[in-house]
């Protein structure tokens, strides 16, 4: 697959098949992946990939938490208030997502059950949690993670599967270092969903948005 192709290409997938990626396949992915950009080279990152009876167990705590109205503690944080061009654009998504599915605003049940859905990594038979050191370098750890991170959804693209970037795996940090022995100097950042997209479901086809280029790019000649 061409780069250029895999970059306008590769969607946040909402719905995978109950089909389990074989871990020779995931491992190629992350042998790619190793090759992403640091700063210095520093390669902050450590991945903790979930699979089988460890994910099982937590997606059922992610989703036990959610249900009883636990307070989320993120090791990084949400921002409380976006800027205005950002929220409208989150908003917009927002819209588009219920109504691919035909769920309307008022109606609960269904945003409740896609919320859940959301919960459990959308049934994702892998889910990798992508983890930083707890120091004084947190701005440049989190620009690498993001960097590692867009590069396993590009060779997860280029070998067919599908991926989506998940905070709400993250939210639960002291339940999830229970089940994945993941120890208290990594803060847990994102979940990235990782199988193979059902073709089929509405929210893995509908028709995306991106801001046109003068929106956020100022030529200084």
């Amino acid at each position: 697959m061409e780069l250029a192709a895999a970059i306008r290409g590769r969607r946040s997938i909402r719905k995978f098949k109950a089909q389990d990626v074989p871990k020779s396949v995931i491992t190629e992915i992350l042998e790619e992946a190793r090759w992403s950009p640091s700063w210095g080279n520093t390669q902050p990152w450590d991945l903790s990939v979930l699979t089988g009876k460890t994910l099982a167990k937590f997606k059922e705590m992610n989703r036990r938490q959610t249900l009883a109205g636990a307070a989320i503690a993120s090791d990084v944080p949400m921002l409380e208030k976006w800027p205005d061009a950002m929220k409208a654009r989150y908003g917009e998504l927002g819209k588009v997502v219920l109504s691919a599915q035909g769920i309307k605003r008022e109606d609960k049940e269904g945003r409740d059950k896609y919320y859940m859905n959301m919960v459990v990594a959308f049934d994702a038979p892998c889910l990798i949690l992508a983890c930083i050191s707890r120091d004084n370098l947190i701005e440049y750890q989190m620009l690498d993670i993001g960097l590692i991170a867009q590069t396993i959804c590009l060779a997860a693209h280029d070998k067919g599967l599908g991926t989506c970037l998940l905070a709400s795996t993250a939210r639960f940090p002291a339940e999830i270092r229970k089940i994945a022995a993941i120890p208290d100097d990594k803060k847990i950042v994102v979940g990235i969903a990782l199988g193979y997209p059902d073709p089929s479901f509405p929210l893995n086809n509908f028709e995306r948005n991106r801001a046109k280029l003068d929106e956020f790019v100022h030529w200084m000649e």
